[in-house]
C-alpha cells in the first residue's frame, strides 16, 4: 500500500481555514479519495482534553511555556494515534493547524523562539505535512470576522499586537519552506478561496508527479 498525503491548513484566527479545509475534504471525497479530517489542538480523546485546557478563557494565568508544552503534548498523541497510522494506510489526512501554528503563535508571537520548533520536532517524530495551505488574511480582517460570529477562545481574545506577530510569523515560515507552503489569498468569497485551493493543489500534485 502506497503512502498517503498529509496536508495542513494554517492561518490567523478568522482567516476561514476551518471552513475551507472542510470544503476541500468534501471535494476530495467526491473524487474518490479516502480522507481523514482532524484538528489541532485535538484530534484524539487525550488531545481533545488538552485542547480544553489550552483554549479555556478562564485559564488567563497560563504561562507561555506551559502553553507551548501542552500544544506539543497534544500533538505527540495526535501524530502517534491518528496522523501517522492514517498516512501509512494510504489515506489523505487534512489537519486544521499543525506544528507551524505553534511556531507562529508561541515561537514568534509569544517570543519563545526556536525552542518551540525543537520541542515539536520531538513531538512529531519526523511527521511533517507534505503540503501546507496558508490562508493569507491580515489579522484585522480576521478579527472583524470573529466579532461578527460572536466567538472568541483564550487565544482569539489576545490583543491585536499578538495576532499581528502571528501573521508575521506565518509569512516568515512560508518564506523558509516554499516547497511545502502554498499561500492562498483568503480575501474573497468562500467559493473563490476554495477554487484557489483546488487549483493550487492539483498544480502542485502534477509538479510532484513529473
Amino acid at each position: 500500500m502506497s503512502r498517503g498525503l498529509f496536508i495542513s491548513f494554517e492561518g490567523t484566527d478568522g482567516s476561514g481555514k476551518t471552513t475551507q479545509y472542510r470544503l476541500f475534504a468534501e471535494y476530495l471525497v467526491s473524487l474518490g479519495y479516502e480522507v481523514v479530517t482532524t484538528r489541532e489542538p485535538g484530534g484524539t480523546p487525550i488531545s481533545e482534553k488538552i485542547r480544553g485546557i489550552i483554549l479555556d478563557p478562564e485559564n488567563t494565568e497560563m504561562d507561555d511555556m506551559t502553553e507551548a508544552l501542552l500544544f506539543a503534548a497534544g500533538r505527540a498523541q495526535h501524530v502517534a494515534q491518528l496522523i501517522r497510522p492514517s498516512v501509512e494506510a494510504g489515506k489523505i489526512v487534512l489537519c486544521d493547524r499543525f506544528m507551524d501554528s505553534s511556531i507562529a503563535y508561541q515561537g514568534y508571537a509569544r517570543g519563545l523562539g526556536d525552542c518551540v520548533r525543537i520541542i515539536n520536532e520531538y513531538a512529531v517524530a519526523g511527521m511533517q505535512p507534505d503540503l501546507t495551505f496558508l490562508l493569507d488574511l491580515p489579522p484585522q480582517a480576521g478579527r472583524s470576522r470573529n466579532v461578527k460570529a460572536g466567538k472568541a477562545d483564550r487565544l482569539e481574545k489576545q490583543a491585536m499586537e499578538f495576532h499581528s506577530k502571528v501573521y508575521e510569523g506565518y509569512k516568515k515560515l512560508a518564506e523558509i519552506y516554499p516547497d511545502r507552503f502554498i499561500v492562498i489569498d483568503a480575501d474573497g468569497s468562500i467559493e473563490e478561496v476554495q477554487a484557489r485551493i483546488r487549483r493550487e493543489f492539483f498544480e502542485r500534485k502534477a509538479t510532484r508527479s513529473e
